[in-house]
């Protein structure tokens, strides 16, 4: 496939020196926005004290079967659904891309800040994604998660060797900002694509737009 995709990420590259202190200890410094994330993203947490055992559940998660039925049977993607898993994805990824370093500003529940995230608004009836294709687009996927398995490893290594960048210098990077920003456009694309069935564009095998 050629051209841009409809699945788009963009990250400000940051010009000024990032913060110190906040990249030394940004395991620790992410976890309340990581908890917060975890609340509104689905799954469930299990702990054990002696006989006790307690369970807490998190709410929402990516919205996937409902829109799939939606729209195989109804023609139809609801506004808010596709609105919930916009922008849990926008929130997402800014914690991510904290995480990675890309930005010293902690993640805004709700501000783009540096990370720009878009996905196209489906019309199922004007045709802009097929009714029966959903179906199978996450087993058409496949090729993406055997390449971005690897290129997560390679993500790992840029961001521990980013992390002494910034420790020592200030700044990130420019290239391997550019590396950990493209395995995130792809990853994005492959979820917009197969789980967010936002579009039917195929993610092209690269990293950039």
């Amino acid at each position: 496939m050629s051209g841009t995709h409809p699945v788009a990420l963009a990250i400000d590259y940051p010009e000024r020196p990032l913060n110190r202190l906040t990249t030394a200890f940004r395991p620790f410094v992410v976890l309340p926005i990581l908890v917060l994330l975890g609340t509104v993203s689905g799954g469930s947490i299990d702990w054990t004290r002696g006989d006790t055992r307690t369970t807490v559940v998190s709410a929402g998660g990516l919205l996937f079967l409902g829109p799939l039925l939606m729209i195989l049977f109804r023609g139809r993607y609801p506004s808010w659904w596709f609105d919930w898993n916009l922008n849990l994805l926008r929130f997402g990824t800014r914690v991510a891309a904290y995480i990675a370093l890309l930005d010293d500003r902690y993640p805004s529940t709700e501000d783009d800040q540096a990370v720009h995230f878009s996905m196209p608004r489906p019309d199922v009836a004007a045709g802009d994604i097929s009714r029966g294709l959903p179906l199978v687009k996450w087993l058409l996927a496949l090729p993406h998660y055997v390449v971005l398995f690897f290129l997560w490893i390679g993500v790992v290594v840029a961001v521990v060797i980013a992390w002494f960048a910034i420790l020592f210098t200030g700044r990130y990077p420019r290239a391997l900002f550019d590396f950990v920003v493209g395995v995130g456009r792809w990853h994005l694309r492959v979820i917009g694509y197969a789980y967010a069935l936002a579009t039917d564009a195929y993610p092209p095998f690269r990293l950039g737009p």
